[in-house]
């Protein structure tokens, strides 16, 4: 049992560390519920930011929240607690997304005490990366880290990976010609002004630069829109990809995947590398099919990676701790 009951203070540090998981457009699609006297921290999914358009069975929502969940678990090593976490604890509420119990003392978990000072340092990087190939020590690593949540982590080949770039140079031509595909990702982005005062989406200063020349699978979020001071640069012709998939296609594989993704993002961050994502192939169902691994042909890919070394990514803004924790 717990020796200490938790503190205000101490959940809104809780909670702010999980919040620098990252979200589909930065929606940050999530809320905190804290019931003090069962030292119980409840995740629930915000669908007012769920994105109806690109994500209407919200598996993208629930990804988001997993990744949440695991810096909070993180967290709470760091600050001295074990979380027991639960997924899905009550049936008749299909938003309550997670149960954590906070228990005092911390369990001897080394692995994710060691990730807690990457999860202030790991930003979505939208820059161009070296062409360096990732050492096989450091791939291996993500791999067992994806492994430790119950997902798996693939490197693609050559030809699997020159599959998945068609597959998003396509979801990019049909969001193009589609206005309402577009609906999502004009609703979270920030320009002008409003990017200086934005506590959510993807401000125009983390844009990155537009891309001249290479492959990277980079989402432009400013579309056709002129961005002042956006310089153009070339981006690697041979993008090191990644593919997290699961087993199953459940929602409580979608919060695996989410845990798994920041898992792999943590230790990413720790070997010194730039990461961002991209599930612009993974929007349409069509698409998603086709980018799984053909060797096996099963699993269902959840997110894809970008790894590599480069710049580390400019900090996106989150919405403050008393937007989304509520202290019964």
């Amino acid at each position: 049992m717990a020796t200490r009951q938790l503190d205000s203070r101490t959940v809104t540090a809780l909670v702010a560390e999980a919040t620098a998981a990252p979200s589909m457009h930065n929606a940050q699609p999530w809320r905190f519920r804290l019931l003090p006297d069962e030292d119980l921290l409840l995740l629930y999914a915000d669908l007012r930011r769920a994105m109806h358009r690109t994500d209407p069975g919200h598996r993208a929502l629930h990804i988001g929240c997993g990744a949440a969940l695991f810096n909070l678990r993180v967290a709470a090593v760091h600050a001295g607690f074990t979380p027991e976490a639960g997924l899905l604890p009550d049936p008749a509420d299909p938003l309550l997304l997670a149960a954590v119990h906070l228990v005092e003392p911390a369990t001897n978990d080394d692995d994710l005490r060691r990730l807690h000072p990457a999860v202030s340092k790991r930003h979505t990087s939208r820059h161009p990366f070296s062409e360096r190939e990732i050492p096989e020590d450091v791939r291996a690593a993500l791999r067992a880290a994806a492994a430790r949540e119950g997902a798996e982590l693939l490197f693609p080949g050559r030809w699997h990976t020159e599959t998945v770039l068609e597959l998003v140079r396509d979801a990019e031509g049909r969001e193009t010609l589609d206005p309402v595909s577009r609906e999502d990702l004009i609703r979270w982005v920030r320009l002008g002004p409003e990017a200086d005062v934005a506590t959510d989406g993807v401000p125009e200063y983390a844009f990155g630069p537009h891309r001249r020349d290479g492959r990277a699978p980079q989402r432009d979020f400013a579309g056709r829109r002129p961005v002042a001071g956006r310089d153009a640069e070339d981006f690697e012709h041979d993008p090191q990809l990644a593919l997290l998939s699961t087993r199953g296609d459940t929602p409580a594989d979608w919060l695996r995947a989410g845990q798994a993704l920041e898992r792999v993002l943590l230790e990413a961050t720790s070997a010194g590398l730039a990461t961002s994502l991209t599930s612009h192939p993974l929007e349409s169902p069509d698409l998603r099919l086709l980018a799984r691994d053909p060797v096996s042909g099963s699993g269902h890919v959840q997110m894809v990676l970008r790894l590599g070394y480069g710049p580390g990514g400019i900090a996106s803004p989150r919405r403050p701790v008393r937007e989304v924790l509520d202290i019964a």
